[in-house]
């Protein structure tokens, strides 16, 4: 047990606002029904902003529940890493420097870290490798926030499998010999031939804003490449996935079979119930999202939260988060809980 890092415990935001499949289904002029909506993209509902749930300002909610349900003292952080999401309330600030001063973690030091919907298990992996050596850091805070669905247009059909993106925060504290839940090994992938395949068209110097398209740049997420990004990740995805899930549970000395809880992120139904399968797992042992969308790199610690309440995960269960982001990445983790 020496030489270790443990999950203290997690926290979260979610806003009040919701959006239904069928309003979803409106939103698409019906392109999409909202039987589709339900039972081939999964959703039944996503999380809607309110007018003060910026990424930070929800990143700083979901820290201080984290330090609430965890009894911990803000001063005795060390480190931030903010793994939210870069559309925030005021660009090139640094959110994780914001959400430390708001919760008086007067004691730590902040960066951001970023992934796209990947950041959660890589900072996870970063805050582990630091921790283990850098005698300084014993204790990280690792949040944020999520909206990134405010770019969603919903007349386009080639962004259906971005018709989730919601919006959310959440936060995890992790402690060097904590001497529970320990997090073990992780394995990630990244493709840089998917580097550009989606982005958000419109604010960066590329393409800055203007007065011409300025009602066309926020609902700019789109597919630059609809047909490479399709081809490639037909070929790639669910290989690269189950290889970091492999390579996770071998770094971690745990059979793969001994897995009890899958803490994933929301995607299509059928690939989703099939990756469960494949895990030789049932859908008990996990948490299908379809209440909440798809709140990026929130997902894996909004999944670990609700599967510690519903009492999915015990004293002894192994989880494996998993994580993918665009651009491409890919990751998977394993914790030994209790």
């Amino acid at each position: 047990m020496n030489n270790h890092v443990g999950i203290v415990g997690s926290g979260v935001y979610i806003p009040e606002r919701r959006m239904t499949a069928r309003e979803i289904s409106e939103a698409t002029s019906g392109v999409w029904s909202e039987k589709a909506v339900v039972e081939k993209l999964g959703i039944r509902q996503i999380v809607i902003p309110g007018p003060n749930d910026g990424t930070q300002e929800m990143g700083v909610k979901a820290a201080l529940d984290a330090l609430k349900n965890t009894s911990t003292d803000p001063k005795s952080l060390d480190l931030i890493l903010c793994m939210g999401e870069e559309w925030k309330e005021y660009p090139l600030t640094t959110s994780g420097i914001y959400i430390q001063e708001q919760i008086g973690a007067t004691n730590a030091w902040a960066i951001d870290v970023q992934q796209r919907c990947g950041t959660t298990v890589a900072s996870m992996k970063i805050a582990k490798d630091i921790m283990l050596s850098d005698p300084d850091i014993s204790t990280v805070l690792i949040v944020g926030g999520y909206r990134n669905g405010d770019f969603v247009n919903f007349k386009d059909s080639s962004v259906s499998f971005m018709y989730n993106l919601s919006a959310g925060a959440g936060a995890l504290i992790l402690k060097r010999n904590y001497g529970r839940n320990l997090l073990l090994g992780t394995h990630i992938i990244t493709d840089g031939s998917l580097a550009r395949d989606v982005g958000v068209e419109f604010g960066g110097t590329a393409n800055p804003i203007t007065h011409d398209n300025v009602h066309e740049a926020y609902k700019s997420l789109r597919v630059f490449n609809e047909q490479h990004m399709k081809s490639r990740l037909n070929d790639v995805s669910m290989s690269n996935w189950m290889k970091c899930i492999d390579m996770a549970f071998k770094k971690s000395g745990v059979d793969r079979d001994k897995l009890g809880y899958l803490a994933g992120l929301h995607f299509k139904r059928s690939m989703y119930e099939s990756m469960v399968h494949e895990l030789g797992l049932t859908m008990e042992q996990t948490i299908y999202l379809e209440e909440f969308g798809h709140m990026g790199q929130v997902d894996q610690i909004l999944s670990l939260h609700l599967g510690l309440q519903l009492g999915k995960i015990k004293n002894g269960t192994i989880i494996s988060m998993i994580a993918a982001g665009i651009g491409y990445a890919w990751g998977a983790n394993v914790i030994r809980w209790g």
